[in-house]
């Protein structure tokens, strides 16, 4: 499948950077949907598969070409899933990653670990063009628990509170390589390359 140029849809700056890492290796030559100047479009679905399908098909239009949209998120059990589909708003419509990590805090507050639970859900997916019939579509999911105050530096979002019990660290402390070889962000990434692959 020939794809000189790929258009992420996200102004994300940390999911574009692992992106740009991840995509390194590939014959992609990857751009920003902000290179294009996309407005981002209203997130009206149900599902991170939907959302990451609107957001895909807005960037190709803008773009005239192929285009992957990512929608991804915080789902934790003892919340019935949320944040979800609202992980980046959870705290608000403008909310920051350190308000949306306080409120989620508060929201576990003196539950003990084994009620803590949650995972990262990334749905990733390739159109064409707009109006391809056939999207290319990649699930990844990243369990693990939420901690009861933040630890480690890097990423972003509610990597300082999400820790994997196999690697005995949160996601903001992992080097960003290992980051993307575990992450469900890079569960994703290597499911779609061998779908695109296969195509």
């Amino acid at each position: 499948m020939a794809m000189p140029t790929l258009v992420i849809a996200s102004g994300n700056a940390g999911k574009l950077a692992e992106f740009d890492q991840m995509l390194s290796p590939l014959n992609f030559s990857v751009k920003s949907q902000a290179d294009y100047g996309v407005v981002p479009p209203p997130e009206t679905g149900r599902t991170f598969v939907e959302n990451a399908l609107i957001k895909a098909r807005a960037a190709s239009e803008a773009a005239g070409g192929p285009a992957l949209g990512d929608d991804s998120g915080l789902v934790v059990d003892a919340l019935d899933g949320r944040p979800g589909i609202r992980s980046a708003r959870f705290a608000g419509e403008d909310a920051t990653d350190q308000d949306n990590i306080d409120k989620l805090l508060d929201e576990l507050r003196d539950l003990p670990e084994e009620r803590r639970g949650a995972y990262f859900y990334c749905c990733l997916v390739l159109l064409q063009h707009a109006d391809d019939p056939a999207p290319l579509i990649a699930t990844g999911r990243w369990h693990g628990y939420i901690l009861e105050a933040r630890r480690g530096t890097g990423g972003f979002g509610y990597d300082p509170v999400f820790h994997d019990p196999r690697m005995g660290a949160t996601a903001a402390e992992l080097p960003a390589g290992e980051k993307n070889r575990v992450s469900h962000r890079g569960r994703a990434l290597d499911q779609l390359i061998r779908l695109i692959g296969a195509a």
